[in-house]
């Protein structure tokens, strides 16, 4: 049996993370299949997954971060707090559907004490029950309305069995997994729901999932996958005679589904705002909506909620402070276990569809108006292959053109390609290194020929962009054109920094000067938020004058990272 820690350290928050994601991993489809509340969107098991490939990655880059500092050795290590840290905030920015939300919380809890002694290089395993309690009680107050027979009951009884554990870590892991799994089994007696479904609470299947991790991870044994009890294999909904099947769906704070089944929006995003703040937010969202969790702290904050007006949503967040990431689903047609039931036509999968990560709001729109599915990337938080993942079977085609609009996300796409291409979707994969490359791209995609004809023309059409973007320097740092001082504006051709200037008109001239120099038919700009109008007007007019035949077209990015996006066709 390899050697497994016996302390709770920053190695042990590490090895746990990655096995939870394996973990979910194996078990994301299974739970997909279960999960009928509060919303039968067939996506628990899915937005598990992205919430702890967050954590992890953030857990990842906490320990590059410290290993690039202090070298290889046990020095270059981060601490328990740093680890705990890093996970609870990767969890809380990348936390997606209800479950996401409240697991982001519960983790987030854990961290709260885990984190409190900062200089601590681990802890054992009174540490870890506090750690459990913590997480389950700040877990259940995040929520309005809290109901018993979901992840929140499941939780309690994890703590709960935990607070009566003797020994070391791994017991007490070993304890929380037993009273979760027991809870679990029990969640069908305790919501009609899961009752009329047949199912236990896909919520609660995957947190004892999460649970499972830990044990393993102080064991090095995982527990039997026969003993986490699933009952139905795929929920059954039934509407009981006289209703239905909307009618008969329990809403959020356990009240039955008002007529139409609830409501008919998801609505996420993060928000910084201060806490007097967030106290009114929560009580104008109440009043709009149900499924209400608002997560997090000291200023970052993550919103879930169900409501008919997202636009009131969105707006409440605008009122409270800064909302960014802002996530509008419709469940609609495509609830998963609801649509064929309830007699309504199940969404036709398309034929063809396109894929794209795009780096601002503004591009966004673009991009789909052109008819592509975007996932939208912020600047210093790339997408991981998961959210890429969930985009292309979102786009429900049988072929995808997938523009990763990035050089640095390519093997990310390749990834998420050949996972799809399990499930028998056809994928192409355009290695697109600018945003202005999967617009050229766009501009010649025809789904109604055929679909190497389309992926080649669309190939050439990136392949004939040249890209190039302005930006201000975060640090001083050696580059191509020389050495570049914090707050220098740097032009980057094709990635590298060819100009280095301190007025951003007069930079951005030169890198275009640069780029017509070799010829052109097209010039595209696409601004970011804090970049004024007239600098698109004075490159527009340098383009007129100086350049005959050259056509320029200008975009509003919104907050794409850079201060201005150029491509040339």
């Amino acid at each position: 049996m390899p050697q497994v820690p016996h302390t709770l350290d920053a190695l042990a928050v590490r090895a746990w993370c990655g096995l939870a994601l394996e973990a979910l991993g194996r078990s994301r489809e299974e739970i997909d299949a279960i999960n009928v509340y509060p919303v039968a969107d067939g996506d628990t098991g899915t937005n598990l997954y992205l919430t702890v490939e967050a954590a992890a990655g953030a857990v990842e880059a906490v320990f590059a971060a410290h290993a690039a500092a202090s070298g290889s050795g046990a020095a270059g290590r981060p601490t328990l707090a740093d680890a705990v840290h890093a996970m609870a905030h990767g969890a809380l920015i990348g936390a997606r559907g209800n479950s996401g939300t409240i697991l982001a919380q519960l983790l987030r809890g854990m961290a709260q004490v885990l984190a409190a002694a900062s200089e601590t290089a681990h802890t054992d395993g009174k540490g870890l029950r506090l750690a459990l309690r913590q997480a389950a009680d700040s877990a259940r107050q995040a929520v309005a309305h809290p109901v018993e027979g979901t992840v929140l009951t499941v939780a309690s009884a994890a703590a709960d069995a935990a607070s009566g554990a003797e020994g070391d870590c791994g017991a007490v892991a070993r304890a929380a997994y037993e009273g979760a799994r027991a809870a679990l089994a029990a969640t069908p007696g305790q919501l009609a729901a899961l009752e009329r479904a047949g199912v236990v609470d896909a919520g609660g299947r995957g947190l004892v999932a999460v649970l499972a991790a830990l044990v393993e991870t102080f064991t090095g044994e995982a527990p039997a996958a026969g003993a986490v009890p699933v009952l139905a294999q795929h929920a059954r909904v039934e509407a009981p005679a006289g209703q239905s099947l909307a009618d008969a769906q329990d809403c959020a704070d356990g009240a039955v589904a008002v007529e139409g089944g609830g409501p008919e929006f998801e609505v996420i995003y993060l928000l910084e705002a201060e806490d007097a703040a967030v106290d009114r937010l929560r009580e104008r969202l109440d009043g709009l909506g149900d499924s209400l969790v608002v997560v997090g702290g000291d200023g970052l904050w993550n919103v879930h909620v169900h409501v008919d007006d997202a636009g009131a949503a969105v707006e409440a967040g605008v009122e409270a402070g800064r909302p960014y990431r802002i996530r509008i689903t419709h469940f609609g047609l495509d609830d998963a276990h609801t649509a064929g039931a309830a007699g309504r036509p199940v969404r036709e999968q398309a034929q063809r569809a396109v894929v794209a990560v795009v780096p601002g709001e503004g591009l966004a729109g673009l991009y789909a108006e052109a008819g592509a599915t975007t996932v939208l990337a912020r600047p210093g938080e790339p997408p991981a292959s998961g959210e890429l993942l969930e985009a292309i079977r979102r786009a429900h085609a049988r072929e995808v053109v997938l523009l990763p609009n990035d050089a640095e996300l390519r093997h990310t796409a390749a990834a998420a390609a050949e996972q799809v291409r399990a499930d028998g979707v056809r994928v192409a994969l355009i290695p697109t290194r600018s945003a202005v490359q999967g617009i050229a791209a766009l501009a010649v995609h025809e789904p109604e020929r055929r679909f190497d004809e389309d992926v080649v023309a669309m190939t050439s059409a990136a392949g004939a962009t040249r890209y190039a973007e302005v930006a201000v320097a975060e640090r001083e740092s050696w580059t191509m054109a020389g050495i570049c001082q914090a707050g220098d504006i740097l032009g980057l051709i094709e990635g590298d920094v060819a100009v280095i200037g301190s007025d951003i008109t007069a930079t951005a001239e030169t890198v275009l000067d640069r780029m017509l120099s070799a010829g052109g038919e097209m010039v595209t700009l696409v601004l970011g938020d804090d970049t004024p109008d007239t600098i698109a007007a004075h490159l527009e007019t340098r383009v007129r004058e100086s350049y005959l035949a050259v056509d320029t077209v200008v975009y509003r990015g919104g907050r794409q990272g850079a201060l201005l996006l150029i491509g040339v066709e």
